[in-house]
């Protein structure tokens, strides 16, 4: 108790007092009155937000349901609680993608776990798990192994179609006027 007292900061009593209050997620009282603390890192850790995504809305249906069920049933298997399960449709270029910005908001889980790194980012997945594990969390992913290349094709044509409008809403609609009389004068001359 004075451990858990001195790690937060405050007084042996109000230690005490949350105790007897039940807000020590996890504490006892053994036979000799001793009140013992578990190491928050690992409870926390052991409770799990399952995260679950596809880019094509035409997979919303069979796909995305199947993916989050998939990844609840290893979670518990792999012994975590699951507190949140969140699956949405979305590119994983996409950094607006409002479902995963709640659920990283939250602070009820230790561990995300996704299915493949592709599911929660196509890039800079380490950048992502750095962030994650210096808040004293983690991310698990269930299958290293496996890649989907028709959502590999999907996000490549969906990065090139970004870049190529902001480079051209940028120059102005002139040059790409330009651009796409040149594309159709191509085709005339085939």
């Amino acid at each position: 108790m004075s451990e858990y007292a001195a790690r937060h900061g405050i007084q042996y009593r109000a230690a005490w007092n949350r105790f007897k209050a039940g807000k020590i997620p996890g504490a006892w009282q053994d036979e000799s009155g001793t009140i013992i603390v578990p190491d928050e890192i690992h409870a926390k850790l052991n409770d799990a937000a399952v995260y679950a995504r596809v880019s094509d809305p035409s997979e919303r249906e069979d796909q995305l349901p199947a993916q989050r069920k998939r990844m609840e049933d290893w979670a518990v298997a792999n012994g975590y609680r699951v507190v949140a399960s969140v699956a949405e449709v979305g590119s994983g270029l996409d950094d607006g993608r409002r479902k995963l910005t709640a659920l990283l908001k939250r602070d009820d889980w230790g561990t995300l776990v996704v299915e493949r790194k592709d599911r929660l980012t196509r890039f800079g997945f380490e950048w992502f798990r750095l962030f994650v594990e210096r808040e004293g969390r983690r991310i698990v992913v269930a299958d290293e192994a496996s890649g989907d290349r028709a959502d590999l094709i999907r996000d490549f044509v969906s990065v090139i179609h970004s870049f190529s409008a902001r480079l051209y809403g940028r120059r102005g609609s002139k040059r790409a006027r330009a651009m796409a009389a040149m594309v159709e004068g191509d085709d005339a001359d085939e």
